[in-house]
């Protein structure tokens, strides 16, 4: 007789794990036991015959559920001590053996074949088993047990207790998130004045009539709430964008399936794999010419953000509606996070929607969809939530100390790095918002108190900025625990992140960090930088050219004014009017017209702050061309220049001034931009070229400063650009150096707490 031990970690509570194993120990003969341990570990006892032994351990790799993840697994011999039998035992808090807490599925297909048939869940809004359905969302606390999940208050009706109990059940044996309609969640709706109209199935069925109505409808969903409303019609989309305050920042689309989808955008095999997928994302695609979207949806852009349902209350939903599809977007108020409670979203969205289709079970931990595009041939990730978050993110290296990292500050996250993982929250959003500001804290604390990591010998990393809300949270942490500050700049964090993620802490890379802005480690606004960086240090090498901002942050708002900045240096006064006339943007770009470009000129002749960031000159490229004159959500110019440029054989080239900084000189860009589109070019061609010249140039330099480096890493929110991808790896070609973008994480500030986690991490190992 031999007996093994094993403990193991990765995705392993919430997949099915155990009752997997349980038919393999009986399947194999082998006596013993397996039980989550505290962590969100599972720890499996085995006894038997040697042979039996080595064939249950082969059986457990080569097997596993679908949606597990092994990523270490400790074996060790022991005493045989005489079990008969295998079990499924109750779970032990006390043990810590770390693992992933699993995230959140989309319904399988099984589960969506019983809500169409006639089954016992049929039209069952919460059908779900041990391969899907929500798990984060829904967690308190670890190990994941229904005692342990807002599951707790649904006992298991009969029926549901024998499934749960059935070894044979390969679906529902231990499955903790299980119920059906005897024993489950029931919807309700209300009016917005907070009013019963239905119950149950039928309150499913009349949200649906509703949206066809064109009434506005709050649905209280996996992660959070989503409002709901007609995708066709204009003056309902209309109306949402007053009541919501969201004058033009795209509305996403739920669609039923792929057929639907295919209807409204241009589908690859490609594409269809990743909205078809587990994690079922919100994704970008070119919208198709005729679609029968109303042009409000996302105004000025021909891309649209399409995903599939992943509950069976989501199908359900748009099954019973005429159009099959329909907006389906975070229900919160401007700028505030998403709503889970009933009570806030009563409160806050009243004056909003006309109904709330809610249910009884509580979303425990809010998590916002996630969001991918397609990037220089491969997927990108946007925004990092369900489906992905709170899954791990290797090292490839082990840190001798703890980790908390904080983030940036727009669209940003945190995380918590012990080990060789970065566990990085879901989606935080801008925490200069008083309210996502507390998430960052709660979410961070979550993971602090799952995972023991003790603050008091930790590394408290966050950005250089020294008013970043975020910042401000990392020094009150690390003084009230004692645990030692660390602040990375923002652009090295950026690089960093790509170099945790590829595995190349040994070496130098060239990074090119192109995004908004960043605090400089000279007091400025960086945002357009070639760095030679690694984890321990780096040094800037490059940049474009640092620009005025006439107005400060009025300057990003409205992007007319970063124009006239960029060509003061190029044109005389006389001259920059002359543009602004023959391009009848001042009144258009300017609240005020021609009397506010005279007082942009008067700050122009002081002393404006200055930023190299890329995506002020992309911005200030959208309003010389009139695509975008006003930023009214993160990144819009700049979105919007993108997706209304087209590619051409064209070139500007780019001039750089050398130095031991070499600079892009931006000015001149923009300058022979503005010259071609006088000359009648095409607005869509003229702004594909600056897009390509601006990543040519960087390129360019990367290419110079390389030495016998091997790889250049691109990271920061504008690394999704496709025409400045474009523009970089045309720069390189013919070098022996390789072309690195994130994967794992956002390329925007949604993935600065990776890198501040790795370079502290490896601060570490040096301590």
């Amino acid at each position: 007789m031999r007996a093994v031990r094993l403990r193991l970690s990765g995705i392993v509570q919430g997949v099915g794990f155990r009752p997997f194993v349980y038919r393999v120990a009986h399947r194999v003969g082998v006596a013993g036991y397996v039980r989550n341990i505290g962590g969100s570990g599972v720890e499996i006892h085995v006894e038997g015959r040697s042979e039996e032994v080595d064939e249950f351990l082969r059986v457990l790799m080569m097997e596993k559920p679908e949606n597990a993840r092994i990523d270490s697994l400790q074996s060790e011999e022991v005493a045989p001590i005489g079990l008969r039998g295998f079990q499924i035992r109750e779970s032990d808090a006390s043990t810590q053996h770390r693992s992933i807490i699993p995230p959140d599925f989309s319904i399988c297909r099984d589960c969506l074949n019983e809500i169409l048939s006639e089954s016992r869940w049929k039209h069952y809004p919460f059908n779900s088993c041990a391969f899907c359905g929500p798990r984060y969302s829904m967690l308190y606390s670890i190990p994941y047990d229904r005692a342990n999940t807002s599951m707790h208050a649904f006992p298991l009706c009969p029926q549901c207790r024998a499934e749960y109990e059935d070894p044979l059940n390969d679906r529902r044996f231990h499955a903790q998130g299980i119920s059906c309609p005897a024993c489950g969640p029931r919807t309700r709706l209300y009016t917005a004045r907070g009013e019963l109209v239905l119950d149950g199935l039928e309150a499913v069925r009349e949200a649906s009539r509703l949206l066809d109505e064109g009434f506005i409808v709050a649905v209280k969903g996996l992660g959070g709430y989503h409002i709901a409303a007609s995708a066709v019609d204009d003056l309902v989309v209309a109306r949402l964008r007053e009541r919501k305050r969201r004058p033009t920042k795209p509305f996403a689309v739920m669609v039923l399936d792929l057929d639907v989808a295919g209807s409204l955008v241009e589908l690859s095999p490609e594409a269809s794999a990743v909205l078809d997928s587990p994690e079922k994302p919100i994704m970008l695609l070119p919208r198709r010419d005729g679609a029968q979207v109303s042009s409000l949806v996302a105004p000025n852009l021909k891309k649209l953000g399409v995903f599939l349902p992943y509950t069976a209350l989501h199908h359900l939903l748009l099954k019973w509606t005429r159009e099959k599809y329909s907006i389906m977007t975070s229900g919160n108020p401007h700028n505030e996070p998403m709503c889970t409670k009933d009570e806030e979203a009563f409160s806050r969205l009243s004056e909003i929607v006309d109904y709330f289709l809610t249910h009884n079970r509580e979303i425990v931990n809010r998590v916002d969809d996630s969001v991918v595009r397609f990037s220089g041939g491969r997927i990108a990730m946007l925004r990092r939530g369900r489906g992905y978050a709170p899954r791990w993110i290797q090292l490839p290296f082990r840190s001798k100390k703890n980790v908390v990292a904080f983030g940036a500050m727009l669209q940003s996250a945190g995380a918590v790095c012990f080990e060789d993982n970065v566990i990085l929250t879901q989606f935080i959003g801008d925490v200069d918002e008083y309210a996502s500001f507390l998430e960052l804290e709660k979410y961070l604390s979550f993971l602090v108190r799952t995972y023991n990591i003790q603050l008091n010998t930790s590394l408290h990393a966050s950005d250089l900025h020294p008013q970043y809300p975020s910042t401000l949270l990392a020094e009150e942490w690390a003084q009230r625990n004692g645990g030692e500050l660390m602040r990375i700049q923002h652009h090295w964090a950026h690089i960093a992140a790509v170099i945790a993620e590829y595995g190349l802490q040994e070496e130098e890379v060239v990074g090119i960090a192109i995004d908004g802005v960043g605090f400089g480690s000279d007091g400025s606004a960086w945002g357009g930088e070639v760095l030679i960086a690694g984890l321990r240090e780096f040094r800037r090498v490059g940049c474009l050219r640092p620009q005025p901002m006439p107005g400060g942050d009025l300057a990003v708002e409205y992007p007319v004014r970063m124009l006239a900045g960029i060509l003061s240096s190029g044109l005389g006064r006389e001259q920059l009017a002359e543009v602004f006339r023959e391009l009848g943007i001042t009144e258009k770009g300017l609240r005020r017209g021609w009397a506010e470009f005279e007082f942009v000129l008067k700050q122009l002749d002081g002393s404006p702050p200055l930023t190299s960031s890329t995506g002020r000159v992309l911005d200030a490229a959208s309003s010389m061309l009139g695509f975008c004159h006003r930023r009214t959500y993160e990144g819009e110019p700049a979105i919007v220049l993108e997706d209304n440029s087209r590619p051409t054989s064209e070139r500007i080239r780019p001039k750089i001034v050398e130095g031991e900084i070499a600079i892009l000189d931006t000015t001149t860009i923009l300058l022979e931009a503005l010259e071609r589109l006088r000359n009648g070019e095409s607005r869509s061609e003229v702004g594909y070229m600056v897009q390509h010249a601006l990543g040519y140039g960087l390129g360019l330099i990367a290419r110079r400063v390389a030495g016998k480096r091997r790889f250049v890493t691109v990271s920061g929110g504008a690394a999704v650009n496709d025409y400045l991808l474009e523009g970089i790896r045309e720069a390189l070609t013919g070098s022996s150096l390789e072309t690195l973008l994130p994967t794992q994480a956002p390329a925007g500030d949604g993935g600065i707490a990776l890198g501040q986690a790795a370079i502290a991490a490896y601060r570490s190992l040096s301590d």
